[in-house]
């Protein structure tokens, strides 16, 4: 039987995601700014699991003319493998790249030499004219294709293109603004520069299309969506106005801008219904001013002090190990000031080299080695040993699972009554990987219990006072079956329930409602 055959397409936009859960966002841009040649393309979305000759596969039952491409730090391997195989078994295809691993410092590199054109930046009017002159068969001389930035007010909105199918199972990406005002040096959002706003009106218009598909979870990807305050009241305001149990929002936000105008907004919101991304990165005032990352500390804490005191948002802070002349001690001073301050979780983030970013003007002053392979993690610098910054990697890993995930909120906080919580977590999570050795794909009651044991042997606290707090944190809706290690210590007792399903704490995805605070406490 001869494999299904699909429709032809001239034109494939395709990327490699890093789950599937994630729907791209660029692919929906450049189908919507295609004008008439939608209709003779297809947007194929593929996952770093899948394999090269699957896609290949794919690409056989269209036979396209054009082939598009997201290249991104976690696909860059695969994409590579992808490429140029395709160009060895389909060398009529005409390969166009685009995203931000081929848009700076990308000549070189072994895809960008195997494909065709690659478009820099921003290519949502760009790609769709290359489009046009390959297929009226006047192709460019030129490889390297550098279009100036397009005017958000001319650009077609892509969210017309997001399927029911994506509604109900995917994260789909919103933006009211691009680009970024600030300057840090490790981040591509800082080349992005004058930031450009979405016409209101417009883009809320487009946001009620989504509601009314029954989209529950919007993720904007702005950079600084409180930098206009304004706009921002617009949006919150829109949104308050039409909320609905198990709408969820999720902002990226400059952490020392939050106005009461916006306070009083947030405040109104139920908990576990925003989540506020918020990027910390450094305590260290002359850390900071080294990588051109500019923050009133003060004002900072005092918002954060708000948003843990006075609302039910959901706050994600991140901060990154690794910056030129920040040292472990450092690092972990700025750990706990940030923990006293009350985030849900805690993004321990490592340093990368990503491609264009200034952050390489410090290597020789202050010892950076990065890995030449992506995603250009740090491997050391002056201040942090190789051997320390593999552990740190470990502690992030394992600090997700225990810190973030809402699955240790009383049981957790044991370990630190001594010390300061980096530094017992340091030492908790040189001991997992002593014991395990590895960080990753560790089960839920494997961890409970690992930590049962560090708490009652390592740290020799009294056994009913830990299974207290391990059986309190067990007590999550779902969860029936008692772990192994658990049941001699707790036989005879009733099996905890733990919260009601109710409105308050169905509001939010699951690990975000792990963390919401009963309002009777929170008062």
């Amino acid at each position: 039987m001869l494999p299904f055959k699909h429709k032809a397409s001239e034109i494939l936009l395709t990327t490699i995601n890093a789950r599937y859960i994630h729907a791209a966002f660029g692919l929906r841009y450049l189908m919507s700014n295609l004008g008439d040649l939608s209709d003779r393309a297809e947007i194929i979305e593929w996952t770093i699991k899948d394999q090269p000759t699957r896609m290949l596969e794919d690409v056989a039952q269209r036979n396209p003319t054009i082939v598009g491409l997201g290249v991104y730090i976690w696909n860059i391997d695969i994409a590579t493998q992808f490429v140029t195989t395709m160009k060895t078994l389909f060398p009529h295809v005409v390969v166009v790249l685009g995203g931000p691993e081929v848009s700076y410092e990308m000549e070189n590199l072994p895809i960008v030499q195997a494909a065709d054109y690659v478009i820099t930046g921003e290519a949502d009017l760009a790609f769709a004219e290359l489009c046009r002159s390959i297929l009226e068969g006047n192709r460019p001389s030129t490889k390297i294709i550098r279009p100036v930035l397009p005017s958000v007010d001319v650009l077609e909105l892509p969210y017309s293109w997001y399927t029911e199918h994506d509604v109900e199972h995917r994260v789909v990406y919103v933006e009211m603004s691009r680009g970024c005002p600030f300057r840090c040096e490790f981040c591509l959002s800082s080349l992005e520069i004058p930031v450009r706003k979405f016409p209101i009106e417009t883009f809320l218009g487009e946001m009620q299309r989504l509601l009314d598909l029954g989209l529950q979870q919007f993720k904007f990807v702005d950079r600084t969506f409180n930098l206009n305050i304004v706009i921002s009241q617009q949006i919150l305001e829109f949104f308050l106005e039409r909320y609905r149990p198990g709408l969820f929002l999720h902002f990226e936000m400059v952490p020392d801008r939050f106005p009461e105008k916006l306070r009083t907004l947030v405040r109104k919101f139920p908990p576990g219904a925003l989540q506020f991304e918020v990027g910390i990165q450094s305590f260290d005032p002359e850390v900071g001013k080294r990588i051109s990352r500019r923050q009133d500390l003060n004002k900072l804490e005092d918002n954060l002090t708000f948003l843990a005191e006075e609302t039910g948002v959901h706050v994600h802070a991140d901060l990154i190990a690794g910056l030129p002349g920040e040292s472990l001690k450092g690092f972990g001073e700025g750990f706990d000031r940030l923990l006293r301050l009350g985030p849900q979780e805690i993004q321990v983030g490592i340093l990368k080299r990503l491609r264009g970013t200034p952050i390489a003007r410090h290597q020789e002053e202050w010892g950076l080695v990065f890995n030449p392979n992506a995603p250009y993690e740090i491997l050391q610098s002056a201040d942090v040993s190789f051997e320390e910054m593999q552990q740190m990697k470990r502690f992030s890993q394992l600090w997700d699972r225990y810190g973030n995930s809402g699955n240790f909120q009383t049981s957790l906080p044991l370990l630190w009554q001594d010390k300061s919580p980096f530094q017992a977590f340091w030492d908790f999570s040189c001991w997992v990987v002593a014991e395990l050795g590895q960080s990753h794909s560790i089960s839920l009651p494997r961890m409970m219990e690992l930590l049962f044991h560090y708490l009652t042997e390592a740290k020799k606290l009294d056994v009913e006072i830990v299974v207290d707090h391990l059986w309190n944190d067990y007590a999550q809706p779902g969860r029936h079956k008692i772990p192994a290690f658990l049941r001699p210590y707790v036989k005879g007792r009733k099996v905890p329930q733990g919260p009601k399903e109710t409105e308050q704490n169905v509001v939010a995805p699951a690990r975000q409602a792990r963390h919401i605070t009963p309002e009777s406490e929170r008062a």
